[in-house]
């Protein structure tokens, strides 16, 4: 996937590239990581590059459900546990079932004529504000969006005290790019 969303022709097609291109460079920071890698906490917060992938697969599946009207009862100690992967999670396990989430979004936001429908505001959680019914499909993809790219700017601080790897070199690597004088592909160190 290039580094830079291509033209889009309409609003609904450009939200989505955009979730698109966040859920690829969020994902690109696990790129040639061990699995312990993937679990280690490289800054002074608990959160890992694994960790934070699945958080975003949840968090997508979370706002996607309600806007399927499907929200489920907000479970805090599921809510702690996305932040990390679990004892035998693989991250092949967290990116399938982000795929699965993914094409989840994709069939939902094709099924929803406006993006004006509403979407209820949880108010049961201290961050929604109260004096708010209704968000938008549009506002919930504006979230995701931000939500996404706002991790994956946690999760490329992570890696990049991890082993030094930084966005683009991993692209240029998980992409093939050859290399050239102003871009070198990320090399696993030996």
């Amino acid at each position: 996937m290039p580094g830079q969303v291509g033209a889009i022709s309409n609003e609904r097609e450009g939200l989505l590239a955009y979730l698109t291109q966040m859920r690829y460079v969020v994902r690109l920071t696990a790129f040639g990581l061990t699995e312990d890698q993937l679990r280690t906490a490289a800054s002074a917060s608990p959160l890992t590059v694994g960790g934070l992938i699945k958080h975003c697969a949840s968090t997508e599946e979370n706002w996607i459900d309600t806007v399927r009207r499907e929200q489920r009862p907000v479970d805090y100690a599921a809510y702690e546990n996305n932040f990390r992967l679990a004892d035998g999670e693989t991250i092949e396990d967290v990116f399938a079932d982000y795929d699965r989430i993914a094409a989840k979004t994709e069939k939902t936001i094709a099924e929803i004529d406006d993006l004006d429908h509403p979407v209820p505001v949880d108010h049961t959680v201290p961050w929604n504000p109260k004096d708010i019914d209704n968000w938008s499909v549009r506002w919930v993809l504006l979230h995701l969006i931000q939500e996404t790219a706002r991790h994956a700017g946690h999760a490329d601080i992570i890696r990049e005290s991890v082993d030094g790897a930084t966005a683009y070199p991993l692209m240029a690597a998980a992409e093939g790019w050859p290399e050239s004088p102003w871009m070198k592909p990320w090399k696993a160190s030996a």
